[in-house]
């Protein structure tokens, strides 16, 4: 194929593409196509092309030789400095803050082990822009093991800085533990106790979150693994009223924690400190053998305050949720069948004619083993024998278990002028964002879990940065609500609600974005954990022309510019 200019009389030339070949000793020809109506440097190039010309000499080829997920790294760090943390931890600039900043947007970006952490900052093995941005390329995981060791001991100025922010006198504060597993034997706080984590097998520690009403973290502690819930509130207790300075407020914590003996001991000498928590069942057991409280008044209502002379100067708010007693009785039989399937093979193992189960200590061991891990001894007799076992359903129990099913009673010392009963309730259930925290902490998005740093101050430090990245998750989820599943209008829920024993809904607007999975302006719905991905698709660039080398950042789609907008931090 060739370009060929053909005279045109008066006209301008005609230029044609066309072919030619040989036919015997006679040339052909036929034009493919027209392209008089080009510009001539465009003519030119095609000319150029098919004469098998280099258009580009190596020193104007436009080259990417390196390219960094970036946009995540962003959104993170900008919300970090938008809401001052970096201040917080220390108001100079210096290498240990930058690292201690790196560990917190690392850990909501891309959470793993330091020695992880380090290498995905490193120039050679960089996963994210990170490392550049901060100047970090060169830290490796002595660099961030030191910054922990620097991080600690600033603890509690941090987490003062912290409450000051989020609470004022009279605040609402949410308390509630969970504890995770550990890896290893040699951490002195890692112990054997009661695991959240479904772990027995595994040694574990205990922490302890504060949260202000809205579920904004403020201060975390660790406790060793076989600690208490109970032992844990004078420690918490002490924190608001001598470090935080507040002489008055309101803790809210469950059943378990706010124990009677540490109301008692705790929070009753204390003025200004008022609690909300919940009775145990044993105590809502009490109330109904002792008429106080009449199962007869849930007859045409959910919600009735009652007194009893074991609470003076208390109030009593007695709740009922059916779709509560439904679950509790679906669960109890589900399980109270499970129990007794594995109880017949017991019994089996005795009867059979083949080495049979003997002793009566064998036996006692092998049931109590099986009842240890359903929770469901209380619900059976048994009788063990030598060569015999045998058992069979307390049913009486299971009815008067059965008989407070979607029962449950708030304890508080809030007088009614500053709290309706309706107020009480949602406030105590208001411990539901505490648990959202954990559920981040521990399995969506930081992974604070499994832990393997072997000393004390390293495990405390580490669970510290899970608690500051949880800070800046808390307020990005606060701020990208509307282009998130999140419930932006948790109050019109609230509304929808005949009672607020009834469990929660979410507002119109969450459902019809649910549903559509696009918000009002057609942008598409994302959870935190996929917008992030998103996000990490704007990348940072390196661009190199010949000897000259410069940065270019993708340019966002129409849905990653609106969260930097809803952010308010920029995007390069």
């Amino acid at each position: 194929m060739y370009v060929e200019a053909v005279p045109n009389r008066n006209s301008p030339p005609a230029i044609l593409l066309r072919e030619g070949w040989r036919e015997g000793r006679k040339t052909r020809k036929r034009t493919l196509a027209n392209l008089s109506h080009w510009p001539p440097a465009q003519v030119n190039l095609l000319r150029r092309v098919l004469q098998g010309e280099t258009l580009l000499s190596p020193s104007e080829v436009l080259l990417l030789s390196r390219s960094l997920p970036h946009g995540h790294v962003a959104a993170v760090l900008g919300t970090l400095r938008r809401l001052g943390l970096e201040k917080l931890l220390d108001r100079k600039h210096h290498r240990q803050r930058d690292l201690v900043v790196a560990m917190i947007v690392a850990r909501l970006i891309e959470p793993q082990s330091k020695l992880a952490t380090a290498r995905g900052f490193r120039q050679e093995t960089a996963s994210s822009s990170l490392g550049e941005v901060l100047g970090l390329q060169a830290a490796d995981e002595d660099d961030l093991y030191q910054a922990m060791d620097w991080l600690l001991p600033r603890q509690q100025r941090i987490e003062r800085g912290l409450a000051q922010r989020h609470l004022s006198e009279g605040s609402l504060v949410l308390y509630d533990l969970s504890s995770t597993y550990f890896e290893g034997r040699q951490c002195p706080l890692a112990q054997f106790g009661k695991s959240r984590d479904e772990r027995s097998g595994n040694r574990q520690i205990v922490f302890g979150l504060l949260t202000d009403a809205a579920g904004c973290p403020l201060a975390i502690e660790v406790f060793e693994g076989n600690t208490g819930d109970p032992a844990t509130v004078a420690a918490q207790v002490s924190k608001l009223r001598e470090r935080f300075g507040l002489e008055r407020l309101v803790l809210v914590g469950d059943r378990g924690m706010l124990t009677a003996a540490r109301i008692r001991e705790d929070l009753q000498p204390l003025a200004g400190i008022d609690w909300i928590t919940a009775l145990k069942s044993v105590e809502v057991r009490k109330l109904v053998s002792e008429q106080a409280l009449q199962l007869s008044l849930f007859d045409e209502q959910d919600l009735a305050e009652i007194t009893h002379p074991d609470y003076p100067g208390e109030r009593l708010i007695a709740c009922y949720n059916p779709l509560l007693a439904e679950e509790r009785k679906r669960k109890r039989q589900e399980l109270l069948a499970a129990t007794e399937k594995k109880l017949n093979k017991i019994v089996a193992a005795t009867q059979r004619t083949s080495r049979p189960l003997r002793g009566e200590q064998r036996i006692t061991l092998t049931v109590g083993k099986l009842l240890g891990r359903s929770k469901v001894a209380k619900h059976f007799q048994l009788r063990i024998e030598e060569d015999h076992f045998s058992y069979q359903r307390d049913q009486a129990r299971i009815d008067r278990e059965a008989a407070l099913d979607g029962i449950y009673v708030i304890r508080t010392s809030l007088p009614r002028e500053k709290s309706s009963r309706q107020e009480t309730v949602l406030r105590y259930k208001s411990l539901a964002l505490v648990e959202r925290a954990f559920r981040s902490f521990k399995s969506v998005d930081l992974k604070v879990r499994p832990i393997r740093h072997h000393s004390a101050e390293r495990v405390r430090a580490h669970v510290f940065l899970c608690m500051l990245a949880y800070y800046v998750e808390w307020h990005m989820r606060q701020a990208l609500a509307p282009i998130l599943f999140d419930d932006e209008d948790r109050e019109a829920g609230q509304a929808q609600r005949d009672s607020v024993v009834a469990p929660a809904q979410r507002s119109p607007q969450a459902q019809h974005k649910a549903q559509r999975k696009r918000t009002d302006d057609g942008l598409p719905v994302h959870s935190f954990q996929t917008l992030l991905a998103d996000l990490a698709t704007i990348t940072k660039n390196q661009m190199r022309m010949g000897d000259q080398s410069f940065e270019m950042i993708t340019t966002p789609t129409q849905l990653q510019q609106r969260a930097f907008e809803l952010l308010q931090v920029p995007c390069r």
